[in-house]
């Protein structure tokens, strides 16, 4: 068995992408699209559609299976890679990483992808002269897909066994994402029985609120609306993504008295189900945003506030996702897989949160496609992270059915073939 041929194809996300510098900037709503001129690198306007390169890899059986490069809604912010274009990364695809793998023996997963990861960048993006995130993390997702027809096993198989971790024998708790449509789309995810969410998009003062009362009323119509119309015994976990704002709100240092009550005042909210905040600032820098999350973490702690805090800015790849862990600068790590590469960059991710008392969020973006959303269901199953995104698109039940049937087929799958581990639970598993 070998790789033949490596082709791609220009094609759309599931999403837009977003100059989030000009809407913090101040750029005003104009119907779905943003008035206002964009003001980071390579944007043509604030909101513009999401573009994928469809990546085909063909082997010697004449088979094919595919992987689909993207990028994050937020694309250059926070220390990301610079916005995505598919066709000017198809001749990179079918150049360079073609003549690299064309060839390869497809089964050797964690080769392979390591010749990807060590393809030389002909772009100029300073320090880091890899491919752009975005066609390692498509490359990579073909790879995955090669390795696990060639073997006839799952992707989740190949990634365990290039890793060496132990496998979920339960589904992953699926985290939805509601969009700007956060009531109507949070009652869509209390009606599906959803474990984690809303996320909820509170990504401006107006949508905040000025002292923050937005969020707060928000929370506590959702703790409403979940005892409303949750199924029996239902008991989810609240998640919002406050992109920085509460930190405009207050500002530093964030283990004092004021900041530390606002804190207070969402866990009554949500009480009894538990919360956790994603983005409470954005400080500028990878060394700051450690210095800050671990600031507000001790001082909730220290008053004994019930509300854990989610890293995301600065927190981009492997080396991010370590240096937060270590630093015990979160209680819970977004690993944003399209700006960590390929896959078993995230997988490596998730393990890094392994004996700490951190857990390991695998997200993404809206901005993705089914191909990849389906490639990080087997991450998530192959590392048993704590939660996992539901992707791509924002309307909630499209990427819900999408990562909630590919986990359900791969653990069926599993049983068939291993039905004592289904039995005993000894394949691993943690909830």
């Amino acid at each position: 068995m070998r790789i033949e041929s490596v082709r791609a194809t220009p094609g759309v996300s599931g999403f837009y992408v977003d100059d989030q510098r000009a809407i913090k900037a101040g750029a005003t709503e104009d119907g779905f699209a943003y008035a206002g001129d964009p003001v980071t690198e390579g944007f043509d306007a604030v909101r513009q559609a999401g573009e994928a390169l469809l990546v085909e890899v063909e082997l010697a059986d004449g088979s094919a299976v595919r992987g689909d490069c993207a990028a994050v809604q937020y694309s250059g912010a926070g220390g990301r890679d610079p916005l995505f274009r598919a066709e000017e990364s198809r001749p990179v695809v079918e150049g360079p990483v073609a003549e690299a793998l064309e060839g390869r023996d497809p089964r050797a997963f964690a080769d392979n992808a390591a010749v990807v990861e060590s393809l030389p960048s002909n772009d100029d993006r300073g320090d880091d002269d890899r491919l752009h995130t975005a066609v390692r993390y498509g490359v990579s997702q073909a790879l995955l897909f090669a390795a696990a027809r060639a073997r006839r096993t799952t992707p989740t198989g190949v990634l365990a066994d290039a890793l060496g971790t132990t496998p979920a024998t339960e589904p992953v708790p699926v985290f939805g994402q509601s969009g700007d449509a956060r009531r109507r789309n949070a009652e869509k995810m209390l009606l599906k029985g959803v474990p984690v969410l809303p996320h909820g998009l509170f990504n401006s003062e107006a949508k905040l609120g000025s002292d923050g009362e937005r969020l707060v009323d928000y929370l506590d119509w959702l703790g409403s609306r979940a005892a409303d119309l949750g199924p029996e015994g239902y008991e989810p976990r609240f998640h919002v993504d406050v992109y920085g704002t509460v930190g405009e709100l207050f500002g530093p240092p964030y283990d004092r008295a004021e900041v530390v009550e606002y804190f207070a005042d969402l866990a009554a909210a949500a009480d009894p189900h538990p919360i956790q905040v994603e983005g409470p600032m954005d400080a500028g820098d990878r060394a700051a945003q450690i210095r800050r999350m671990a600031e507000l973490r001790d001082g909730l702690a220290d008053a004994g506030v019930a509300v854990d805090v989610v890293a995301d800015e600065w927190c981009n790849t492997l080396d991010d996702v370590r240096a937060f862990v270590d630093e015990g600068a979160a209680d819970v790590v977004q690993v944003k897989t399209p700006d960590l590469g390929g896959v078993q960059r995230s997988a490596r991710a998730v393990t890094a949160c392994e004996g700490t008392d951190t857990r390991a969020y695998l997200g993404g973006t809206c901005n993705e496609t089914a191909v990849s959303a389906r490639a990080c269901v087997h991450v998530a199953l192959a590392t048993d992270a704590a939660q996992l995104l539901a992707k791509p698109g924002m309307g909630f039940d499209e990427g819900y059915m999408v990562v909630a049937n590919e986990m359900r087929r791969t653990l069926a799958r599993r049983e068939r073939a291993n039905p004592q581990v289904a039995a005993d639970g000894s394949g691993g598993g943690t909830r």
